[in-house]
């Protein structure tokens, strides 16, 4: 019997150090990405989103492949039309953040871009609960984007484009998940939008010339909001539940506004701290009554 204790003991332990280890690798992917976004928007000025954009997805391309080894010569049809969608995805997403995050900062993009993954977690419930959160994300976005002096709507709109390509994001894994092993489609998926990038990038990176701190921190931009938190993600999932891991990833406008604080000087006003919370609120609820459904 003691040994039996002893050993299951030591089994909860070791459970409880990994689920800490994975808390601690999801923070990690989360403070790498919005990190990444901030180095990206220090290049801006010089090479435009345009120029980050097509250098993070050429990082992203090369990281992706590396890992998932995609084989596209043995694609059937039925697996290369969710690999094109999510290719396309993939560029009007991260192009489409990057030019708000430029208009309208870090924290309020991020936060607009949340709704995708609520509007997903929401789609078709019928229990009250997740009326609830979707009434309150409602009236935080009314907060977030009530008409001021300084209000940018085209950046706002870019904001929205990125929550619904997200949205598109997640379905299209899952068709992906369903249709190729591994990380093959996310891998062909990045090489493709990456190929598409080349000329867009070409001529952007030819229009504005990029120097040297431009494209060191376009080239951050990629391995922090593209590698690192692809690898983290991977190791956090082998130690967390997939439900808890979606409730964590709901930090993410939170450490966006106060990375856009720290490092972009990007400062917010109370209301919209507190619709950021709201947000983050009805994410976290309406992922943990689906992971319940």
């Amino acid at each position: 019997m003691a040994m039996r204790t002893r050993s299951g003991g030591t089994a909860t332990a070791g459970a409880r150090t990994g689920r800490w280890a994975g808390v601690a690798l999801m923070l990690g992917s989360g403070l790498s990405n919005q990190v990444g976004a901030a180095v990206a928007a220090l290049a801006f000025p010089v090479i435009g989103p345009v120029g980050v954009v097509a250098v993070r997805q050429w990082v992203a391309a090369g990281v992706l492949l590396a890992a998932g080894r995609p084989r596209p010569w043995t694609f059937t049809a039925a697996q290369w039309r969710p690999v094109l969608g999510l290719a396309v995805v993939f560029a009007m997403m991260n192009l489409s953040l990057y030019e708000a995050v430029s208009r309208i900062g870090l924290g309020l993009a991020v936060t607009l871009e949340f709704l995708g993954p609520l509007a997903v977690a929401l789609a078709g419930s019928r229990r009250r609960a997740d009326l609830v959160c979707a009434v309150a994300a409602a009236g935080a976005v009314a907060v977030l984007t009530r008409p001021r002096p300084a209000t940018d709507y085209l950046g706002i709109g870019l904001a929205l484009l990125a929550a619904a390509c997200w949205g598109c994001y997640i379905l299209l894994n899952r068709t992906l998940g369903a249709r190729l092993p591994g990380a093959q489609g996310s891998a062909a998926a990045a090489a493709v939008s990456g190929l598409l990038y080349a000329p867009v990038g070409a001529v952007a990176l030819w229009l504005r010339p990029p120097t040297a701190p431009a494209l060191a921190c376009a080239l951050a931009a990629g391995v922090l909001a593209s590698a690192v938190p692809f690898l983290a993600d991977a190791l956090a999932l082998r130690r967390v539940p997939v439900h808890f891991f979606g409730i964590f990833m709901s930090v993410n406008p939170v450490l966006a506004a106060l990375v856009g604080t720290v490092v972009l000087g990007q400062r917010l006003d109370a209301a919209s701290w507190a619709a950021i919370a709201v947000v983050v609120t009805a994410n976290a609820t309406a992922v943990t009554t689906a992971a319940r459904r």
